[in-house]
């Protein structure tokens, strides 16, 4: 608990926690908000696409959307940090973060799995879409849904961001 204390002790933390200035706080939600929608909006782009829900549009050129997935978690990768270590010792101490960090990371995997067995196969757009490939797709679309809402109700579930002791039923 020290070493969360210390973070969120950091002149850097105090300045996103604190600072009225537009490039604080504000600036790091909405570059994080901005992030998860080239992850999330992207990857759910793909999973439809992966069900079927375009028939007869082609697959296979969905797969140029990675590179612009990959710069949308750098940049939750950089603000969430920045957000966390702001609020160590509520976000750390709160089952709900961890959730939301397990669908992250597994939502990840399946785009990483996605692109090797479904993306590199050269007969993907020659016949139906494997039975494989749909299942990462829901996969996927559960893993987003769950990190969007997880990550949501970090505002409203566990310990309360300022108030120590107190506590969202």
């Amino acid at each position: 608990m020290r070493f969360l204390n210390m973070l969120e002790q950091l002149p850097f933390s105090i300045w996103v926690r604190e600072s009225s200035s537009i490039w604080a706080f504000p600036t790091f939600l909405v570059l994080h908000t901005i992030g998860m929608a080239m992850v999330a909006g992207l990857s759910t782009m793909l999973d439809l696409a992966l069900l079927g829900f375009w028939p007869k549009a082609p697959v296979k050129p969905l797969e140029r959307l990675y590179p612009v997935m990959w710069i949308g978690f750098g940049i939750n990768a950089v603000t969430g940090t920045a957000l966390l270590i702001a609020d160590a010792v509520t976000k750390l101490t709160n089952w709900d973060f961890y959730v939301k960090m397990v669908f992250v990371f597994v939502g990840m995997g399946v785009l990483y799995v996605m692109r090797k067995k479904v993306f590199d196969n050269p007969q993907l757009d020659q016949g139906p879409v494997p039975a494989s490939a749909k299942g990462l797709a829901w996969t996927s679309l559960i893993c987003w849904f769950g990190a969007i809402t997880a990550g949501r109700l970090l505002a409203y579930v566990g310990p309360v961001s300022g108030l120590s002791g107190i506590t969202n039923k």
